[in-house]
């Protein structure tokens, strides 16, 4: 009974310190600067611990660790994916930071004639992809609360689930942006410590000595080929060279989705707007490589010392996804101490994070549809900000109820089709407004809902969906059950298909639009991009339409 006893404890600590601070943000925040930004006060190193605290979610330390302890080598490229996803977002962030002042709408729309069209595009993309991410998070409260709780039962996780979702919404809806961003703080410092600690103990195990550990991983696998690659990705199938073929390409696809969709994620964009300017933002993105590629390389050891201590066979008898293989190494390195203190941990990850993804689809909802397509660019602040709070109760239900649907997925495998979408639909906006002068509003619109639309449908009509079964328990591994089959795509990630299309719509958008273009403004933005001269005003240009 300590168990389960002393993890509500720690839950229910973790929990009133948070609400402390909620409570505390809510009490100084006096407008839209403040809800949307933080008041833009934050320092490089402060933005960049709850930039990494955003990055570093339930995907990462909860299925990073369970693919890797069930697929070997092949689940340790997710890592890799999202580490090396940084390059690109250490291009494309500062100059977003620069040209915005709260979403990423305010960048797609800031040279472009017809903002209305664009900033609902714009909305549409950054809730569709918020939802998707914070599908996963609320899954891995479901299998994280269910396993410290000693409750094995659906209905079980259901209830984590809407408590979560319950949680996100109220830290939201009173601490807006400051609030959020200490939360973020503390998780990461939280959850670095916590890897640390593991990553110690399980190397101690095996006497510092990585090869004996992943022998011992090997080993306890239960097959031949765990430490190379194909287990997952790219798996040779004798007799059906067509089916190999999608297994590599769908290895492509999904190292195109982690690579490329970090810098298209609506909250990693609107968390570098919190910064004073351009010199404390790239202090931020600094520090959060650091951390985050520290953290990555850890999850090998976590991943492989829950396969060598636990066993695959355990692991995946506790949850078929392997969601829970870094809270059953924490049991067996410490007992139900180092349990609990690991538990708390994952759970402040997934309240930090969730509630980081509602605050910018709620901002987006508040600031682009209402405060400019809606009002017409003359809301008063406290109707944006009372709209923004309305609108995280709508997105935290909506949420709640996909992610009981969803519960049985794995959920670094969910997060890599949130970022097939963000590469899909925002990439190819942000990259051609900044650098593209013949670009325009038909172009972002385009780009936008054909990127969105190509990776919905081909989610839709792919294995995730329908399709898929073990082929030894003749189980569904699809959200939907066995029996059920419309799958026409091959591939489990769209990004192979999805991103290029994407792309091709902004440009042809562009080319077969006749809506001219403003070569000043074209110029304004680079240099504003840039330089970081006159981001950020407290007046924005008025609306202009054709």
């Amino acid at each position: 009974m300590m168990g389960p006893s002393l993890t509500f404890a720690l839950f229910i600590l973790f929990i009133a310190i948070t609400l402390i601070i909620t409570f505390w943000a809510r009490a100084n925040t006096r407008g839209a600067d403040d809800y949307y930004a933080g008041g833009r006060a934050f320092s490089g190193v402060q933005n960049g611990l709850a930039l990494a605290g955003d990055y570093m979610s339930a995907a990462s330390f909860l299925g990073i660790a369970g693919i890797i302890a069930l697929s070997g080598y092949d689940g340790f490229l997710y890592s890799i994916g999202f580490l090396v996803a940084w390059l690109l977002t250490l291009l494309l962030v500062e100059l977003m930071r620069n040209a915005g002042r709260f979403t990423m709408a305010d960048v797609l729309s800031y040279r472009v004639r017809r903002q209305p069209r664009v900033r609902t595009a714009a909305v549409a993309s950054t809730v569709t992809v918020s939802v998707f991410y914070l599908l996963a998070q609320m899954v891995g409260a479901g299998a994280l609360v269910s396993l410290l709780l000693g409750l094995s039962t659906d209905t079980a996780k259901i209830v984590t689930i809407v408590a979560v979702g319950a949680m996100m919404i109220v830290y939201v809806m009173f601490g807006g942006m400051k609030g959020t961003t200490w939360v973020q703080i503390i998780k990461a410092v939280l959850l670095m410590g916590g890897t640390t600690v593991l990553t110690v103990l399980v190397l101690a195990r095996f006497g510092f000595n990585l090869s004996d550990m992943l022998g011992a991983a090997a080993r306890n696998s239960g097959h031949a080929g765990y430490l190379q690659p194909g287990g997952r990705f790219g798996k040779e199938i004798a007799g059906d060279p067509l089916r190999t073929l999608f297994n590599k390409l769908d290895f492509i696809s999904l190292a195109l989705a982690l690579v490329l969709g970090t810098a298209g994620l609506p909250h990693i964009v609107s968390r570098f707007f919190t910064v004073p300017d351009a010199r404390a933002a790239r202090t931020s993105v600094n520090w959060a490589i650091g951390l985050v590629g520290v953290f990555y390389l850890m999850t090998l050891a976590l991943g492989f010392g829950a396969t060598a201590l636990v066993g695959q066979k355990a692991i995946a008898a506790q949850d078929p996804a392997g969601n829970t293989a870094a809270l059953q190494l924490a049991r067996a390195l410490g007992g139900d101490v180092l349990l609990a203190f690991t538990g708390a941990v994952a759970f402040a990850t997934i309240l930090a994070v969730v509630s980081g993804l509602v605050l910018a689809s709620s901002t987006s909802l508040a600031h682009d549809y209402f405060g400019h397509v809606l009002m017409l660019g003359r809301p008063r602040e406290s109707q944006e900000v009372a709209v923004a709070r309305f609108s995280s109760c709508v997105i935290g239900l909506l949420a709640i109820g996909l992610a009981v649907i969803a519960r049985h997925q794995n959920v670094a495998f969910l997060v890599a089709l949130a970022f097939a979408m963000a590469a899909s639909a925002n990439l190819p906006a942000i990259v051609l407004s900044l650098f593209w002068r013949r670009f325009n509003s038909a172009g972002v619109v385009a780009g936008i809902y054909g990127g969105l639309g190509a990776s919905v449908v081909l989610v839709l009509f792919s294995p995730v969906v329908s399709g898929k079964v073990d082929p030894v328990t003749r189980q569904s591994l699809s959200l939907l059950p066995a029996g059920v089959d419309f799958h026409v795509f091959p591939l489990e990630n769209p990004g192979l298909v999805s991103i290029p299309f994407g792309f091709l719509c902004a440009v042809l958008g562009a080319l077969l639009s006749d809506e001219k273009v403003d070569p000043e403004r074209y110029q304004e933005l680079s240099v504003r991009s840039l330089t970081g001269t006159g981001s950020h005003r407290a007046s924005v240009r008025r609306r202009r339409t054709t």
